[in-house]
């Protein structure tokens, strides 16, 4: 059958208008749940089976649907643990929106947060950060550590400082840490995990965000990635000093699309290995 160059180019047109329309919409507002069991040699017995939820990348003011369909998942999962990893927003104006959502994005036995990249650019990382989470009722963890007690048995969350905008410091990070402890770090640049720490402390995993998984993933062509991604691009990597997660994130920045990258709200159940 032979097909006109007019039939040709409308085809190509309509093609082209369908997956705007996915990107540009369906896809930039929906945010998978992804589900990981981390198994855990020597967990103690009342941390097998914690849900820690990890929140990144939401670039408030936007992706409004994007951060309600978030909010939605955790509001069903209640896991026991929410972190925020950072670029929660693009402007200082959009803080008392950062404020509400943290406060709606509340883990049942403890909730923190990171500063990423975005929060430098928008020059909240100082009072203006603090006082938001703190309003929140949330921990904002700059190269400082909240342990909590679960059953019995210390847990230590390691927030690291951005290592693209910031300074990471992780001795001084883990001054609080309890010996003994179950350990998770986090941080929003995953380059981090490319130069093994000083030390023996390892944590049970290490989670990131910042990449946006490439958040427009054209067939046949590489992902491109944000300055501070490393070689690191979305999920679980084991050839690090510890296992390293990247979250696609729950937002987009730049063009307010999404094409073959959805986003993701990940949760994570230790298990006892």
């Amino acid at each position: 059958m032979k097909i006109s160059r007019r039939r040709f180019l409308a085809g190509i047109g309509t093609a082209g208008a369908a997956i705007a329309a996915d990107a540009f919409g369906y896809e930039a507002h929906r945010v998978l749940l992804s589900r990981h069991e981390v198994l855990v040699p020597g967990l103690p017995a009342s941390h097998d089976g914690l849900r820690i939820a990890q929140v990144t990348d939401v670039h408030l003011p936007g992706n409004q649907a994007a951060a309600r369909a978030a909010l939605e998942h955790l509001h069903r999962e209640r896991p026991d643990i929410v972190v925020l990893t950072g670029d929660m927003t693009e402007s200082a104006h959009a803080m008392n929106q950062v404020r509400d959502f943290a406060a709606d994005a509340r883990g049942s036995l403890a909730t923190v947060a990171l500063l990423g990249n975005w929060e430098y650019r928008a020059g909240v990382e100082g009072g203006p950060a603090r006082e938001a989470y703190r309003r929140a009722g949330v921990d904002l963890l700059v190269n400082a550590t909240k342990t909590i007690d679960v059953g019995g048995a210390p847990l230590s969350l390691v927030g690291l400082d951005d290592a693209l905008a910031g300074h990471p410091h992780l001795i001084e990070a883990r001054r609080d840490a309890v010996a003994g402890a179950t350990e998770i770090w986090l941080i929003h640049s995953p380059i981090f995990a490319e130069r093994p720490p000083g030390g023996a402390a390892r944590p049970v995993m290490l989670l990131a965000g910042h990449t946006h998984g490439g958040q427009i993933r054209l067939p046949l062509l590489p992902a491109v990635t944000p300055i501070g991604a490393g070689r690191f691009l979305e999920g679980w990597y084991h050839d690090t000093f510890a296992p390293l997660y990247v979250s696609r994130g729950v937002g987009t920045t730049g063009i307010p699309a999404r094409f073959r990258c959805p986003a993701e709200l990940p949760i994570f159940t230790l298990r006892a290995a």
